[in-house]
């Protein structure tokens, strides 16, 4: 089945969902407020070498570029389709701490460029990833606290484990909330000693992906839900390239939906979209790709296609929390900037997403629009 309409009215509510927001190195260059741009990586020791290889690449960047210009033709995608609540996979740090890992990349926007993420209405950032302590506790102190400053809920690391393990409570009208819990899973890279714990800053970091963990998940769950509630977990697993899609992910994203009443399973970490699953009525994406990255001009794992990208608006029942429509916008990133893709593209992508979703029993098609629509059923 496929729902109706393009904008949450009367008894539905509508989630803007994307992937990875990489918003640091050399993006962060180009913002009006940088960090400074040495690295410690193998490849290069400057970020401002990211927005060289971009514009070598693609043309000119008109540095320093405002806040607004990196979400380029998502800005009217946001403002047609309006959104309750957009909730966002933040995979950088926001802080100037020099304490840099020792893992080889290491991802940091200065916290004077978070205004970006009010610039497209971010209201949550999902920070239960492999990049969040690029820049040691301190960075992840700084982007916990510049966050907090700027109004945006965080989920899925914090400054100990209870509030690591914390929902991010997103309010709607007539009194529901959108609550989102955040997961890692050393399965995208994300260090083990990264964990929170008691008394220690870090990652709610799932221990694995059994019955067992799914359980507790759902007591989390219970424990806060009340009627009206739509409930997402967002979980950064698996690598970076390839669509399969293990058949622990499977079974972890359906008991957390039967046992743990979980409405949206939002999945990140893959640089590409992966397959789409609903199962009981509720949508599973398993890998929703990069949505912002410095990696143009970099090469390797053309045939994947990361420099396209994915808007994911899901439009839920309010009441019981089922799918009524998942339309997704195709963006193209060009010069730092999100560009709606050609028709040509958003078939390569439907063509795409239709072939790694038949498993799952679900079809992707193209509108007149050139957005892609979800069927299943």
């Amino acid at each position: 089945m496929t729902g109706g309409g393009t904008r949450a009215g009367a008894g539905l509510v509508t989630l803007f969902l994307c992937g990875d927001v990489m918003t640091g190195r050399g993006i962060d260059q180009a913002l009006p407020h940088a960090c400074d741009p040495r690295l410690r990586e193998s490849y290069l020791t400057s970020a401002l070498g990211y927005v060289e290889l971009a514009e070598a690449a693609h043309g000119p960047i008109p540095r320093p570029v405002d806040f607004a210009y990196v979400w380029g033709d998502a800005l009217p995608e946001l403002a047609r389709v309006r959104p309750d609540c957009r909730i966002v996979n933040l995979e950088t740090s926001v802080t100037r701490s020099e304490d840099c890992a020792p893992k080889g990349i290491n991802y940091r926007m200065a916290p004077e460029n978070v205004p970006c993420l009010a610039a497209a209405g971010i209201d949550c950032c999902v920070l239960a990833n492999n990049h969040v302590l690029d820049w040691g506790p301190a960075g992840l102190l700084e982007t916990l606290a510049t966050l907090e400053r700027a109004g945006v809920a965080s989920a899925g690391a914090g400054r100990d484990l209870d509030r690591a393990a914390a929902a991010a409570e997103l309010p709607l009208g007539g009194g529901g909330r959108v609550l989102v819990f955040a997961f890692g899973s050393v399965t995208g890279g994300i260090p083990a000693e990264w964990a929170a714990a008691p008394a220690r800053p870090g990652v709610n970091l799932l221990a694995d992906l059994s019955p067992r963990t799914a359980s507790r998940v759902a007591e989390q769950v219970a424990a806060l839900r009340r009627p009206g509630d739509i409930v997402v977990a967002s979980i950064h697993w698996g690598g970076n390239w390839g669509y399969r899609v293990p058949p622990a992910q499977r079974d972890f994203a359906r008991a957390l939906i039967d046992d743990a009443g979980i409405d949206v399973v939002h999945g990140h970490s893959s640089h590409h979209p992966k397959g789409i699953e609903v199962h009981n009525d509720r949508p599973i994406l398993y890998g929703c790709g990069d949505f912002l990255n410095d990696y143009e001009g970099i090469g390797g794992y053309a045939a994947f296609r990361g420099d396209l990208a994915l808007m994911y608006f899901v439009v839920l029942a309010a009441e019981t929390g089922r799918l009524v429509r998942l339309e997704m916008t195709p963006l193209r990133i060009r010069r730092f900037r999100l560009n709606r893709a050609s028709r040509a593209d958003a078939a390569w992508l439907r063509d795409t997403l239709a072939r790694e979703s038949a498993a799952f029993g679900t079809g992707v098609g193209l509108d007149e629009a050139d957005s892609l629509i979800l069927a299943w059923g």
